[in-house]
């Protein structure tokens, strides 16, 4: 017990938290985008891949930081778009596609380093995002500028679904698609922007591990991720700040395996301390899941006209 507690009250932990919780909280509010408007999008791990790699990529090849994360937000946003045609377009299954969106964008961006770097024997690297030293708060100081983005978007995308016209549109077009177009309101353009935003999310959140959390891109670097966030989803009700709330549940219980790992008190194996995070996530996740209200629409493919 007091092992525990040594290791809840020192700061380190809690950074180790938030920089965990980050790329989750990224992608979180990007499956949360696409469904809100009634999409499912499986596609989440295959575009972290994808915008890990197209981001560090482009600051490897001398441009600015930002302008990675916005080439691998342009990158999601591109599957996104792929994905809207085929699920939005052509009503197609959102399962089979999201799926065929995680292959493909995984297999791009093996083969574009494979054919960028064929023959490294280490991963090459990058100058990532400088700590915000400036900041107040001493757990946001040693944290990376996409950190206070991915925070500030909590807020903003909470104001922007409750608040705004295009919220309310987006909320309607999950819940009703056929009362949405009764009032004007364009279904299928408001779901594909609606995905294409937040495949755009999902790219940051993989540029987020090769700018921020690592400074090069290596193959399995996303490690399932994508799949926690569309669990997180389900968590949080469909509602940004309990995202946030979820995305740091989960870093807790890994950071804090991690920990326990390092200590070199551990008496466990350690293949049940990597278990931990994933097995009170899914306690958690069936104790919340049973009361959540989700978009009525969700998954149901939509065609003008229809009744």
């Amino acid at each position: 017990m007091s092992e525990l507690l040594d290791i809840l009250a020192n700061p380190a932990y809690w950074i180790a938290v938030l920089r965990i919780a980050t790329p989750l909280l990224l992608g979180t509010l990007g499956v949360l985008l696409c469904e809100r408007a009634g999409v499912l999008n499986l596609g989440i791990e295959g575009i972290m891949v994808a915008g890990a790699f197209t981001g560090w990529l482009a600051v490897y090849a001398g441009w600015p930081l930002w302008a990675g994360v916005g080439v691998a937000a342009l990158a999601g946003a591109l599957f996104g778009l792929l994905h809207a045609l085929l699920t939005v377009g052509l009503a197609l299954s959102q399962h089979v596609s999201g799926l065929g969106i995680t292959l493909l964008a995984t297999a791009l961006a093996y083969y574009g380093y494979r054919v960028s770097f064929p023959k490294v024997s280490e991963p090459p690297t990058v100058l990532p995002f400088a700590a915000m030293d400036w900041l107040p708060i001493p757990v946001l100081q040693a944290q990376t500028p996409l950190t206070l983005l991915a925070l500030l978007l909590v807020p903003l995308l909470a104001w922007l679904l409750a608040r705004t016209p295009a919220g309310l549109a987006l909320r309607m077009v999950g819940e009703n698609p056929q009362a949405a177009e009764s009032q004007g309101i364009p279904v299928a353009a408001t779901r594909t922007a609606a995905i294409v935003a937040g495949s755009a999310l999902m790219g940051v959140a993989g540029s987020f591990l090769t700018l921020s959390a690592f400074n090069a891109f290596f193959f399995n670097m996303v490690n399932g991720r994508g799949w926690i966030c569309v669990a997180l989803v389900v968590f949080a009700s469909w509602r940004p700040g309990k995202a946030l709330l979820g995305a740091l549940l989960f870093a807790i219980f890994d950071a804090l395996q991690l920990r326990l790992q390092q200590s070199g008190q551990a008496v466990l194996p350690y293949q049940l301390y990597l278990m931990l995070p994933y097995a009170l996530s899914i306690l958690a996740l069936v104790l919340v899941a049973r009361k959540a209200a989700y978009p009525q629409a969700l998954m149901k493919p939509y065609r003008k006209g229809e009744r």
